[in-house]
C-alpha cells in the first residue's frame, strides 16, 4: 500500500537512509523508519513525496528474497 503521511506523522518517524545503494552516486537510497506494526520506505530523493508502508512481515520477507538475489 502506497501511503502519504500528513506533517505531523512524517516528523514523528526516525529515517535511517539504506548503506547498500549500488550507485556511485549517494543520493541513490532508500530510507526506512519504523513504527508500530509499519516500516515505512521513502526515495531519498523525494523525502515528501510517497511512501510505502508494509507489516514488518512482508519487510522481511522483501529482504531476505533482496539478499539472496
Amino acid at each position: 500500500m502506497i501511503q502519504k503521511l500528513s506533517a505531523g506523522d512524517a516528523s514523528a518517524l526516525e529515517w535511517f537512509r539504506s548503506s547498500y545503494s549500488s550507485s556511485g552516486d549517494g543520493n541513490d537510497c532508500v530510507e526506512v523508519a519504523t513504527a508500530l506494526g509499519t516500516v515505512h520506505v521513502r526515495d531519498s530523493k523525494d523525502v515528501q513525496g510517497p511512501r510505502l508502508a508494509v507489516t514488518p512481515a512482508a519487510w522481511a520477507g522483501f529482504v531476505s528474497y533482496a539478499a539472496g538475489h
